[in-house]
């Protein structure tokens, strides 16, 4: 095994203007991040505007990361064998492409359509990106532009909502799509000029690529990712309502769960049996006897249920208790960005005098305190001047945590298998994030619903039409607040929602730092001196 580089262009050129390959593939990460969350704040619009249902609402916010999810482990294998690059820039043309059909949407099924095809090549440009990080830098500059890779999440996950919620008021909803044309474009020219091609050099004769194993991950991994998201609104056991079918009584949601079950075991029996013949495999199980690794993705997929939950919450405890405008709330999440900016700055000096998992552990250490802070501190009357130093000593923790959390999972991992394990690792974080905004997200809603009925329980008692009120406030996920607030005679009716928001976005503050208490724990069973050694064993790859 090999790695092999673009025989088109010299190499020394990549290596001389490596930097503005960093970003290059950094604002390819920046995209699909900022758009998995730019369309929370751009959704009141594009229901005014084409009027879509509630149902279309929620695919056009869940089919991205359905298909995201369910494709990163079939597209990081067959980037290693057909180039890593190639594939980026194939997903990048894929999601412009879908961007302008979002943008252009005349109805709900072509933006869903728009937006399965962006989830599309978002799953080819993720695993990618950290494969060609793995492959064009080595030593101390690995543990950099892994710090740069995982900040730019952390910091586009924040942004996005401003941008969503800016160009939502000063434009329209369709320029939170159309903006990713320009930028895909930039990202298209910095890969051709500054990034090298590398790409798996098989031995003798072509392998035929895992079709059975492909397909087996996109079902399993789809059908977890499905029953995830969609068990608070479907029912995790008894099917609800909104229910597309049920079997018996029986919710989709533990149907897709026993599917998912099925095919993940069917998938790990069928790569077992394909290695052991010496034949291609999507998953090489053998990485998992590398200990950095296992443990790692481990760590990896706690971290990122903890992390992604806070943002689910803080954007619609903004807007709705705060009274923020969706620009507003964007804003207050600024923070967040800055510091997990500035600690990609310092990890740097960081990692002259400690190994990339004690970075690790710093970070997390920052992330469950500052979460803590904010389950204690925060009421219905809060301002930004008390969420503002919060957030940014999270973001100083995500910057640390998710960026050398990376490097530690891909320290030994050889470099002609790196895109496979950049999609194994990629493919974790995001079971971890689907799973954090199911839980959470349930903890939230139901804890708004279940505070806003108890607080209210005489007042419904006393007059049974104020029983309408407050079915609309868990209707609207709180949305018709302001509007309740607006009225002297339902004031009192938004105050109780307040309250009950207030508790459940605490709660799920609470739940998060738990889970990142867990995950530093788990870190625990990573040896420091694999990460510090790791950059000398990679050069020596």
């Amino acid at each position: 095994m090999s790695q092999t580089t673009d025989p088109t262009a010299p190499a020394d050129r990549f290596v001389r203007y490596r930097w503005w390959g960093l970003l290059a593939i950094s604002l390819g990460v920046a995209l699909i991040i900022m758009d998995s969350t730019i369309v929370s704040v751009a959704i009141p619009s594009i229901v005014d505007d084409l009027g879509i249902s509630s149902t279309e609402i929620q695919w056009v916010q869940e089919i991205y990361t359905l298909l995201f999810a369910a494709l990163l482990l079939t597209w990081g294998r067959l980037a290693d064998r057909i180039g890593r690059r190639r594939m980026m820039l194939i997903g990048v043309v894929i999601f412009i492409v879908a961007s302008v059909l979002c943008a252009i949407a005349d109805s709900g099924a072509l933006l869903i359509g728009g937006r399965a095809l962006q989830g599309l090549g978002g799953s080819m440009i993720l695993p990618t990106s950290l494969a060609l990080l793995n492959a064009n830098f080595h030593g101390r500059e690995r543990g950099i532009a892994f710090a740069v890779w995982g900040s730019t999440i952390g910091g586009m996950a924040a942004i996005g909502p401003l941008a969503g919620g800016w160009l939502t008021e000063n434009a329209s909803w369709r320029w939170a799509f159309g903006i990713n044309v320009p930028v895909g474009l930039l990202i298209i020219a910095g890969l051709l000029l500054f990034v090298a091609e590398s790409s798996e050099a098989v031995a003798g004769a072509v392998q035929r690529l895992d079709l059975g194993g492909a397909l087996l991950s996109i079902l399993g991994f789809g059908a977890l990712v499905f029953g995830l998201i969609e068990g608070r609104n479907y029912g995790w056991w008894t099917a609800s309502e909104d229910a597309p079918f049920d079997v018996a009584g029986l919710s989709p949601v533990p149907v897709a769960f026993l599917v998912a079950v099925v095919a993940l075991t069917a998938f790990v029996l069928l790569e077992r049996a394909r290695s052991r013949a010496g034949k291609g495999v999507i998953l090489d199980l053998s990485l998992f006897r590398i200990p950095s690794f296992a443990n790692g993705n481990i760590t990896a997929l706690i971290v990122s249920f903890g992390e992604f939950g806070l943002i689910l919450s803080l954007p619609l405890w903004f807007q709705n208790v705060l009274g923020f405008s969706a620009f507003e709330a964007g804003l207050a999440l600024v923070p967040l960005a800055a510091g997990s900016f500035l600690a990609s700055g310092g990890v740097a000096a960081l990692s002259r005098r400690l190994s990339p998992i004690a970075v690790v552990r710093i970070g997390m250490v920052l992330e469950i305190a500052a979460i803590a802070a904010l389950a204690l501190l925060i009421r219905p009357d809060s301002t930004a001047w008390l969420t503002s130093p919060v957030l940014f000593v999270y973001g100083m923790g995500v910057g640390l945590a998710t960026a050398q959390l990376t490097s530690v999972v891909l320290a030994d991992v050889p470099v002609e298998r790196s895109g496979q394990g950049s999609a194994t690792q990629s493919t974790a974080r995001q079971t971890g994030s689907a799973l954090g905004i199911a839980v959470l997200g349930t903890a939230f809603f139901t804890t708004l619903q279940v505070g806003t009925e108890d607080r209210l329980a005489d007042a419904v008692a006393g007059d049974p039409t104020l029983q309408g009120l407050v079915d609309s406030v868990n209707a609207s996920s709180g949305g018709s607040i302001a509007a309740l607030a607006a009225n002297p005679q339902t004031a009192f009716v938004a105050d109780a929602a307040r309250a009950a928001m207030t508790d459940g976005t605490s709660l799920a503050a609470w739940i998060a730092a738990s889970a990142l208490v867990v995950g530093l724990l788990s870190s625990l069973r990573i040896r420091p001196e694999v990460g510090a050694v790791a950059p000398e064993r990679a050069d020596a790859a």
